[in-house]
């Protein structure tokens, strides 16, 4: 089994010593002061002897460091460890993919077109199988109104016009002679602008990579385009992954563009809500498709860690982060997760497992969980949540309460993601061009590199033993109370946080609206790889209900 923890790069942030010289000279030897200083950092006490003991291990540690600060480490190379959510005795799904799609009734291409805008991605698919309308003339739809009105919502970075009217041109084409691509054919998405696509820029919404381009296409983007999906734009994230302002502003909610959208799949999330396109690609490393999902009232899956290939993909935590698609509906992030899950052979923490989806006939009997606690804690979204657990007990749910495991709080181990972070940005940190990003606080991404400088190697591996605990008593947990699939708060109760180090794939959707008119949502989780099963009982749901039929109106 691989080892579940990453990041050769946390022993140059264990030793901060060479970060802790004040001399003129950073060269200067290490002394037995400068280590008493260090080890109160750490929180640890070692006698003048000891001190003096280590000082030869020291200095020679720290010219390892500056050798190894010589040898050209870019983003795209992940360390030679890799975390795997496997936990003990697990066995992997095995057997043939399958899918099976909704029937949908005759969907007849609208008298008023702009009613295209808010189209499922299944619907505007069978428009373009039946030839009722073109794919170039969908592409050139959507490309408009991504120009009219990504100026309010600050949602695209790049658009991509020639290359998706070429893409969509290819597509009529094909579909003329006969050949169907599949429900994806033809279809208008945009890309989260962390994903590299040759010809056109990636900037990691970033000011120091605004001007960055990669010679490739990231694995998603390929596989996508081999499914005839059309790409239209890169779409806005808060710079290197994390909230919502970039280097050209913030990106808007369209429910209230006084407002941002959230992060860090800022746009993508974004331009779904406003019916700009029908689908965007997100990515999530702590909450980055749940939470503009949340704010922007459309329905993103973020797969099981292992399940998508992020090859071509900025990276920010290579243990943590993971694509998915936001969309419509629950059943366009079927189609789209169908295009881009399994291996490329490029990305090692990708583990081939079928995916097997249908929609269930009935919830009649289907054992769902909910954590107690955070159901019965006071928070924003209390009443809403309240009325989904009704709803389902009236579909025939059998309900379960059960607890998340406490054994390891998972908000003392999350700093796994900052030092990470740290090691993916080192040359930005250490050049000072860190200094040329948008956000400065203290909590932004230049602060949070700077500081997990200073986290022990020993206590980054110790984090990740914590992890392996974890793992395993969420694996009991869901083992013993015999439940497939749970429901949390999308926020409250700890499950994002627990759940994204575990690697558990959710699915979240809307479940109302706030006094403001606001949207909110619940999360429905699944067991990891059964991605599924857990949309299967996410769609029972939503087809239960008119909530994601709802669209902001924007002047």
């Amino acid at each position: 089994m691989k080892q579940r923890f990453t990041l050769l790069a946390a022993c140059a942030s264990s030793f901060l010593l060479g970060a802790f010289i004040t001399n003129d000279d950073p060269k200067k030897p290490l002394t037995s002061d400068m280590v008493e200083v260090a080890a109160r950092v750490f929180g640890l006490d070692f006698t003048p002897a000891e001190r003096d003991s280590m000082l030869d291990n020291l200095n020679n540690a720290r010219n390892n460091y500056d050798a190894l600060r010589k040898i050209d480490l870019p983003n795209d190379i992940a360390p030679a460890l890799y975390f795997n959510p496997l936990p003990a005795g697990f066995t992997m799904p095995t057997g043939p993919s399958s899918f099976k799609a909704s029937v949908l009734s005759k969907v007849a291409l609208p008298t008023n077109r702009d009613e295209l805008a808010y189209y499922t991605v299944g619907q505007l698919g069978q428009l373009i199988r039946t030839k009722q309308i073109s794919s170039v003339e969908l592409t050139q739809f959507f490309l408009n109104r991504l120009k009219t009105y990504d100026p309010k919502l600050h949602c695209v970075i790049t658009l991509t016009d020639e290359l998706a009217l070429s893409q969509a041109k290819r597509a009529d084409a094909e579909l003329k002679a006969g050949k169907y691509r599949g429900p994806l054919h033809g279809i208008p998405y945009g890309a989260k602008d962390l994903l590299a696509k040759k010809g056109y820029k990636t900037t990691w919404g970033s000011v120091p990579y605004k001007d960055q381009t990669i010679d490739m296409d990231a694995t998603v983007i390929r596989k996508l385009e081999e499914a005839g999906a059309v790409l239209c734009a890169k779409m806005t994230l808060g710079a290197l992954a994390m909230g919502d302002v970039w280097f050209g502003g913030m990106t808007r909610n369209p429910w209230n563009p006084a407002t941002g959208s959230s992060g860090s799949s800022a746009g993508s999330a974004s331009s779904v809500s406003a019916g700009l396109l029908p689908f965007a690609i997100g990515t999530e490393t702590l909450g980055s498709i749940v939470s503009p999902s949340t704010v922007c009232g459309t329905t993103g899956l973020r797969p099981t860690f292992g399940r998508v290939s992020r090859h071509g993909a900025m990276a920010l935590s290579w243990s943590m982060d993971k694509i998915g698609p936001i969309t419509r509906s629950v059943e366009d992030c079927a189609l789209v997760f169908n295009a881009i899950y399994g291996p490329d052979g490029n990305d090692p923490t990708v583990m081939a497992a079928p995916f097997r989806y249908a929609p269930m006939l009935s919830l009649k009997g289907v054992r769902i969980g909910y954590v107690r606690k955070a159901f019965e804690s006071n928070y924003p979204n209390r009443a809403n949540d309240s009325l989904t657990l009704q709803t389902l007990r009236k579909l025939g749910a059998d309900l379960v309460a059960f607890d998340l495991p406490t054994g390891v709080p998972s908000n003392r181990i999350s700093f796994l993601l900052s030092v990470e972070a740290a090691a993916s940005f080192d040359e930005l940190t250490r050049s000072g061009r860190d200094d040329q990003m948008v956000r400065q606080t203290k909590n932004a991404w230049p602060n949070a590199f700077r500081s997990a400088r200073f986290v022990p190697a020993v206590e980054y591996i110790q984090a990740n033993r914590a992890r392996t605990k974890l793992i395993n008593e969420m694996a009991e947990k869901l083992k013993t109370t015999k439940i497939d699939v749970y429901i949390s708060p999308s926020y409250a109760g700890g499950n994002l946080t627990l759940t994204n180090l575990t690697g558990h794939p959710c699915v979240v959707l809307p479940n109302g609206f706030t006094k403001q008119n606001l949207p909110t949502s619940i999360t429905f989780m699944g067991q990891l790889f059964e991605e599924g099963k857990l949309l299967a009982v996410a769609k029972s749901y939503q087809d239960a209900t008119e909530f994601h039929k709802k669209h902001p109106v924007i002047e």
